[in-house]
């Protein structure tokens, strides 16, 4: 295999699953596009795969970087060749969709399952990416503390997750006899996929006519951007979503609209 040598050095360094096979796809398709060994290339062949990402694939600025960032570990951080210099498009970044509360309880309200309403709670109530939420097993949980602890979640870290005084009792009945280690598990007992979630929430929301495009990550946008509108700590919310970086955490101080509502327009006082 070509590429086994950074697959080894991706799993020595501790990447996730997901990166890896990210890093391995793109270079992958890049020595398919320069048709060299990975020794042969060069700068230019660099250059020439990104600039035809860029403008005969229209890929998106986040992809390019992505691609950079997948090329640049394996040539310059593996093979030691210092040729990806090129400097991509900057990433826009653009704010997340978040939900009123009305329309969280609309999406709730409107889960075609018990299951289902249970699920969307869940990522609502305690902010947790949809990875995390297959993942979660019924042993970490402490439903009399009202926590949960994420295992081994982003970056290998473990991090504690608030339970809803709501959501308490729903769980107790979902997990009433339950044998599987998975707290959301399919009718062959295996935990629910990312993508079983998201059909979820999406199914949810099209019943209940929202008009914005929601996904489970919408439902952390909107958890993380409500406890800040209550008045919590920017600091405290970094620790509950698992954000190393405060900054990650702070665009959410953009996308609250409490504080700008109070504004009066100046044609109210005219």
């Amino acid at each position: 295999m070509v590429l086994e040598q950074l697959e080894t050095e991706l799993k020595l360094r501790g990447f996730s699953e997901r990166t890896v096979k990210s890093y391995l796809f793109y270079n992958g398709k890049f020595l398919s596009f320069a048709n060299k060994a990975p020794d042969a290339v060069t700068e230019d062949d660099i250059k020439a795969y990104l600039a035809n990402l860029i403008g005969d694939k229209r890929k998106n600025s986040a992809t390019v970087a992505l691609v950079r960032a997948a090329l640049k570990f394996y040539y310059d951080g593996v093979l030691k060749k210092s040729i990806v210099t090129l400097k991509t498009p900057k990433i826009q970044k653009k704010l997340p969709t978040v939900l009123a509360r009305e329309e969280v309880k609309r999406l709730i309200d409107s889960a075609p399952t018990a299951k289902s309403r249970l699920i969307l709670m869940m990522l609502y109530s305690s902010g947790l990416r949809v990875s995390e939420c297959c993942n979660l097993t019924t042993k970490n949980l402490e439903l009399d503390q009202k926590i949960g602890w994420v295992r081994d979640g982003k970056g290998g870290k473990d991090r504690l997750f608030i339970l809803s005084e709501g959501i308490i009792e729903h769980l107790k009945q979902h997990m009433n006899g339950k044998n599987t280690e998975h707290l959301f598990t399919n009718k062959s007992g295996k935990p629910l996929s990312a993508r079983n979630i998201q059909k979820i929430v999406a199914t949810s929301a099209r019943r209940a006519g929202l008009a914005k495009t929601v996904s489970p990550h919408t439902l952390r946008h909107s958890f993380a951007t409500h406890l800040l509108e209550s008045g919590e700590s920017i600091r405290k919310i970094q620790e509950l979503l698992g954000h190393s970086n405060l900054q990650t955490t702070q665009i959410y101080t953009k996308v609250s609209t409490e504080e700008l509502r109070k504004v009066k327009s100046p044609l109210d006082s005219l």
